[in-house]
């Protein structure tokens, strides 16, 4: 099949608040980009983890808050305002060896002289009955990120459990004693992962209990069809024993969308893209990163919305260069 050809100065991967940031910059200059938003890459609609989140409550503008999905459909509108081309079309694969630099979905070739590359990181779930988002509790009382959620109303002065056991799981287990009447961490070994000083923070908070060698089986729901309860199966006993929760949180680590890179960019252990500090240059010139597939630290949408703005900026800085070098 002939793919169709279509030519941009800034080609932007992926959507969410880094992507689309971008496309609004770069728009506002009229450097016309293109977007390609993805089609249900890495199993999450264009728009990305934030199209799984209920309410938006910590994203400036939105004082009574906003669903997910909505905020994401206005960054959307507001990027097609300013000029942007957006395409619904998943990247398979990149060319950057040789300038200027190929995109290519199933159906098109996008030749660019900038990339700006946006495609998150997906956080790693459990499967468990009443786990999912369809028939269980997801967003219903099960998250992913404690700072977007735990302060929600449903987890204040209730009990909490974090599943986890690494330097995110003890972290975000100490964060959510601040709303918790009680945290419970959950871990299937016997010790922790994380570093000495993030476990000793979570072992000496007296509102957090560490439930060694156990796995979660199945969450329950209560009379509001909201998450009430958790089944915890002791891996060396076989016990099971039921805890009554209201939260429920996945601290197991995240999945950086880089596979499409096949090794064009320089990631780091973790599979991240690796930037210059204080900065979204990747070791490829004109090829720019943005939001969570270069950030495991902060992951929250207004901190991805700022890399975004500067990859935009450095995007029409080297375009600038090329020209006054031309």
């Amino acid at each position: 099949m002939t793919k169709e050809e279509l030519r941009t100065q800034v080609c932007i991967v992926g959507s969410g608040p880094a992507g689309h940031t971008a496309a609004i910059y770069a728009a506002r200059a009229e450097l016309k980009p293109i977007m390609l938003e993805g089609w249900m890459a890495n199993g999450i609609a264009a728009g990305g983890q934030l199209t799984t989140t209920s309410d938006v409550e910590n994203f400036p503008g939105f004082p009574e808050g906003i669903v997910g999905g909505e905020i994401c459909d206005k960054f959307r509108a507001q990027s097609e305002r300013f000029g942007t081309r957006i395409y619904s079309e998943t990247v398979t694969k990149v060319d950057f060896s040789s300038k200027p630099y190929k995109i290519m979905t199933d159906e098109k070739e996008v030749t660019a002289d900038t990339v700006i590359i946006a495609t998150g990181a997906v956080a790693k779930k459990l499967s468990f009955p009443g786990s999912d988002e369809e028939n269980g509790f997801w967003n219903k009382g099960i998250s992913a990120c404690a700072v977007c959620d735990g302060a929600a109303p449903m987890f204040r002065n209730n009990p909490i459990a974090v599943i986890g056991g690494g330097d995110s799981a003890c972290e975000e287990a100490t964060f959510l004693t601040r709303y918790g009447s009680k945290v419970y961490l959950i871990h299937r070994r016997d010790e922790l992962r994380a570093s000495k000083i993030m476990q000793k923070r979570a072992m000496e908070n007296p509102k957090v209990e560490i439930l060694w060698d156990s796995v979660v089986v199945e969450a329950t729901g209560n009379e509001k069809g909201l998450l009430g309860g958790i089944k915890v199966r002791n891996v060396k006993t076989d016990e099971v024993k039921d805890i009554q929760v209201s939260g429920l949180f996945f601290a197991i680590g995240h999945e950086p969308a880089t596979a499409f890179l096949d090794g064009q960019v320089e990631l780091d252990e973790d599979g991240y893209i690796k930037t210059e500090p204080g900065s979204t240059s990747t070791n490829v010139e004109g090829v720019f990163a943005a939001g969570d597939v270069q950030d495991k630290k902060w992951r929250q949408a207004i901190t991805a919305a700022g890399t975004g703005c500067m990859a935009a900026l450095q995007a029409e800085q080297f375009l600038e260069a090329l020209h006054d070098a031309a």
